[in-house]
């Protein structure tokens, strides 16, 4: 199986009540998910997620530590995908739809509707943004 790794971001509002959220254009699906996508060759997992995030958003963000980790085994494509989910901050940019052919929309969300859109988060999005993050370090190249 092809090891595929995938970031996505976590960003709230200041009240902590709405979650940035896209809307995907996918052939196969109709979905909403955070920010985020496949990390590219020689990128990094931090690096993936402020890019992902400028593209799908336009936002320029902050990553922090990893909320959530899930993974899947995806048969019919022979692929075996790891999920890093970030805690991320917007710090600057203007929030537009950079990739109309793959983002038809991009929303804050209200936390119980996102827990609705994003089952994968088996303990919701709000015990991830309560919760505490796991330290993330880009320890560089050797």
């Amino acid at each position: 199986m092809k090891r595929i790794d995938v970031t996505y971001v976590l960003i709230t509002d200041l009240s902590r009540s709405k979650v940035l959220m896209v809307h995907n254009i996918d052939r196969d699906s109709d979905s909403w998910s955070l920010p985020g996508g496949t990390v590219e060759h020689n990128e990094t997992l931090e690096q993936a997620a402020i890019r992902e995030a400028k593209e799908e958003t336009g936002l320029d963000i902050e990553v922090f530590g990893l909320v959530a980790l899930n993974e899947c085994k995806f048969e019919k494509q022979n692929e075996h995908a790891l999920f890093f989910t970030f805690r991320a901050a917007v710090i600057g940019g203007n929030e537009e739809i950079v990739r109309p052919e793959e983002i038809s929309t991009i929303a804050w969300i209200d936390i119980e509707k996102a827990e609705e859109l994003m089952p994968y988060y088996q303990e919701g999005i709000r015990k991830l943004i309560e919760g505490n993050e796991v330290t993330y370090l880009n320890q560089g190249s050797e």
